[in-house]
């Protein structure tokens, strides 16, 4: 089954990017208007995110999410055949500031969120440092699922990481040098071990790990900004958040995140992942 479904991806794959659109609109259309994928949590979180906007500015943003979503899904499998001329044309990013760390002798920590298209994102930070690239995921329940997913991570050159067991995933790189991705807008299981900061007008638990690992071990956190310039075309920014995050107090690099995270979605709504759970858990004094 997993070797059947890899070579329908590469299938796929080789089509050219404006036929691979074509097939993102229609699977837009599948997705939004007959299958109602999640429908009822995306229009929740937008109303929750966006109280002022009317339910005309509110659908008219879901369509444009969904739409972004398809596209996110046939960008990915792209990744499988797309040149590295090609991604550089259409990702553009500057990693001034990752060459600096890496020629410093410092490791680093970036911190994103679910913004449309971390997966080009990943695939281009791995072409253009010399760090080793560490990404930490959450291993599927579906064998062949999680085996795909790994395929198209670790074809790019990244090392994955599983989050249930990150503390002795990280054991072999201690001693070394290296970038670890983390996605620190993920809804966290244990709201009582997480902070708790506003965020898009609800009070929101954010996972510790994060932070707690770079203030430990002194590692420099960057902020990752990523936009969507226009069909097939993506802007990342990079900020030096925290050079020394064991100089400051506990909480301030996720708040600051929560922050620049926060303003990024406000400027750009449609590139973040509404169609996920984000407020399971409600807060308590």
């Amino acid at each position: 089954m997993y070797y059947l479904l890899l070579a329908f991806m590469y299938g796929i794959s080789i089509l050219p990017l404006w036929l691979l659109y074509r097939i993102s609109d229609v699977l837009y259309l599948i997705i939004y208007y007959v299958v109602g994928y999640r429908k009822s949590v995306v229009f929740e979180n937008l109303k929750q995110a966006f109280p002022d906007k009317t339910e005309k500015e509110i659908t008219r943003l879901a369509k444009k999410y969904y739409l972004n979503l398809t596209d996110m899904m046939v960008e990915t499998i792209k990744l499988l055949t797309l040149s590295q001329q090609q991604l550089q044309r259409r990702f553009v990013c500057d990693l001034t500031v990752l060459h600096k760390l890496y020629a410093e002798g410092k490791s680093c920590q970036m911190h994103l969120g679910h913004n449309f298209n971390w997966e080009w994102a990943n695939q281009f930070c791995m072409q253009g440092v010399k760090f080793p690239f560490l990404v930490v995921y959450m291993p599927l329940t579906s064998k062949v699922g999680d085996r795909m997913f790994r395929y198209f991570r670790e074809k790019s050159g990244s090392t994955l990481l599983p989050a249930n067991d990150i503390k002795n995933s990280m054991l072999p790189w201690m001693d070394k040098q290296y970038l670890i991705a983390l996605v620190a807008d993920q809804n966290p299981g244990n709201p009582r071990r997480s902070y708790w900061y506003p965020f898009l007008n609800k009070m929101t638990a954010f996972y510790k790990g994060p932070e707690m690992t770079a203030r430990r071990s002194n590692i420099p956190v960057v902020f990752v900004d990523i936009r969507k310039v226009k069909r097939g075309y993506y802007h990342a920014t990079l900020k030096l958040a925290f050079e020394e995050p064991a100089t400051v107090p506990e909480g301030q690099i996720t708040e600051d995140f929560v922050k620049f995270l926060e303003g990024n979605i406000r400027e750009q709504p449609d590139v973040w992942v509404w169609s996920h759970r984000r407020w399971k858990h409600e807060y308590r004094e």
